[in-house]
């Protein structure tokens, strides 16, 4: 098996004058936890929603385990293995933690009528168990409006999860979370993700959650992959500290 789970060549795409991917190429690594820094408008959104099949490049590809999937939509490529995660969960927030989570199941299952009862669907259990891997059993009957945004977090990467991903691409999973809370919910994250065997890439701009969660680092800037490498080469570069981290060298 290899160990390239995806992997981007040449990707290019502009937006008006703005370059958000010029000649960008990038292989993820199975198993790895890699973390994406940039400023902002530099393009690390951009190559999650091209890896996704949420916006096509004019040139280049992606691979997933070696097939083609920059042709497909975004359905097809969930159903092959890569789930996201977005900055602001994207959670039915009249439904329960756990009802949002039989509904992903409903999906990847492909039910006809999920919401006709979705407490007697077979995967309920496994879903609670979802739950319990991020920390959020307690709140499994709550209301999702009712929760906070650190439980929200949680409860989109379980949403993610229902999905049996081999890859998970979020987009900076601890914005709008307390700074008291953002490593506890980075433990859990992280602990979730290599007890369920997925590979992860985050965008951050914490570089201290960067630091501590990340294999390796990808550093973006004005749409092009500037450099990587482990999270101790990158974070001292004096071109990163200067450019992103935003320290004097």
């Amino acid at each position: 098996m290899s160990e390239i789970l995806l992997e981007a060549r040449n990707l290019q795409i502009s937006f008006g004058g703005v370059v958000a991917a010029d000649d960008v190429s990038l292989a993820i690594e199975r198993g790895k936890n890699l973390a994406i820094i940039g400023p902002n408008g530099a393009g690390k959104t951009t190559f999650l929603n091209i890896c996704t099949g949420w916006i096509k490049p004019t040139k280049g590809k992606v691979y997933f385990e070696g097939q083609d999937v920059t042709p497909l939509p975004p359905r097809r490529i969930v159903r092959l293995g890569v789930a996201r995660a977005f900055q602001i969960p994207q959670l039915f927030t009249e439904h329960t933690a756990l009802e949002n989570l039989l509904i992903s199941a409903a999906a990847r299952e492909q039910l006809r009528h999920p919401l006709q009862d979705l407490h007697r669907i077979r995967e309920r259990a496994e879903m609670l168990h979802l739950l319990d891997m991020v920390g959020c059993a307690d709140v499994a009957d709550r209301l999702v409006v009712e929760l906070s945004e650190g439980q929200r977090k949680l409860v989109d990467i379980a949403v993610a999860l229902a999905l049996r991903p081999k890859l998970l691409l979020m987009d900076e999973p601890t914005s709008g979370v307390a700074s008291s809370e953002k490593f506890k919910i980075m433990e859990i994250l992280v602990k979730a993700l290599a007890e369920a065997k997925v590979t992860s890439v985050f965008v951050e701009h914490d570089m201290g959650i960067v630091s501590r969660y990340a294999d390796e680092v990808a550093v973006w800037a004005a749409g092009r992959l500037q450099m990587q490498g482990s999270p101790e080469e990158i974070l001292r570069h004096p071109d990163v500290i200067r450019d992103v981290i935003g320290e004097a060298v």
